[in-house]
């Protein structure tokens, strides 16, 4: 076996790391079965005890699971499920750290648009506009709200980049009740953002990428902005 040279910290910080490396350096394989757990510690060089935090751990990450009656596999790797740790660290995010949350949102979102602008089929570009439609025939908050959801998620998947649009997905999602609350405590939240989404997707129409790119990151920073304020006030 290709010798993985073991970084700094616990022992069982070491064993994840380096069977993060193995998988990154092609030595396991998506979907591959791990060695037994006596056997592996053995190759490693670590108790099974410290193995068995380390395998576990990585099974919450999302990048190893347990069969149960066949061993610990390899994930296979899909994008958005190695993310789902990422999307749960934003679910439950406040104050300071939801605030920088919104701002990286707000630098990938509107890269996301502008790719999405150079990118998008008019197959893709009428369901967005459909998404805009439900968004302005309603005044209940949660359908505009999934409409606004639905509207960011086709646009993504229009830019062409899955781990891209799956890094957007967890920030707008799991961000959820962040438009919630500016959508019930800012006056008129809702009409500015039907406007904000408008130019977004005239932006899309006509195929310019750096239109495209300052529409969405204003329209994401009206709520990071807001998202600001709230956290000076509290201060």
């Amino acid at each position: 076996m290709e010798d993985i040279t073991p970084p700094k910290g616990t022992v069982t910080q070491r064993a994840i790391e380096q069977i993060k490396a193995m998988i990154a350096g092609g030595l396991l394989e998506a979907g591959q079965r791990l060695p037994t757990e006596r056997e592996f510690a053995a190759q490693l060089g670590i108790s099974r005890s410290s193995m068995r935090e380390a395998i576990r751990a990585l099974t919450v990450l999302g990048v190893l699971e347990a069969r149960h009656g066949s061993g610990i596999y390899v994930t296979k790797l899909e994008t958005g499920d190695l993310l789902e740790t990422f999307g749960v660290v934003a679910q439950i995010s406040r104050g300071p750290r939801l605030v920088e949350l919104m701002e990286v949102r707000r630098i990938l979102e509107s890269t996301a648009t502008a790719l999405a602008a150079a990118r998008i089929t008019d197959e893709q570009l009428a369901v967005v506009a459909q998404h805009l439609q439900a968004m302005n025939a309603t005044e209940d908050p949660e359908e505009i709200l999934a409409a606004d959801l639905a509207f960011h998620r086709a646009i993504c998947l229009a830019a062409g980049n899955d781990s891209l649009a799956a890094i957007v997905e967890g920030l707008s999602s799991r961000t959820f009740r962040a438009r919630v609350w500016r959508g019930y405590q800012q006056e008129g939240a809702y009409d500015r953002t039907r406007k904000e989404h408008a130019r977004i997707h005239r932006a899309l129409v006509d195929r310019d990428p750096e239109a495209a790119r300052v529409a969405a990151a204003a329209h994401v920073g009206e709520v990071e902005e807001w998202l600001r304020g709230q956290l000076d006030s509290t201060a």
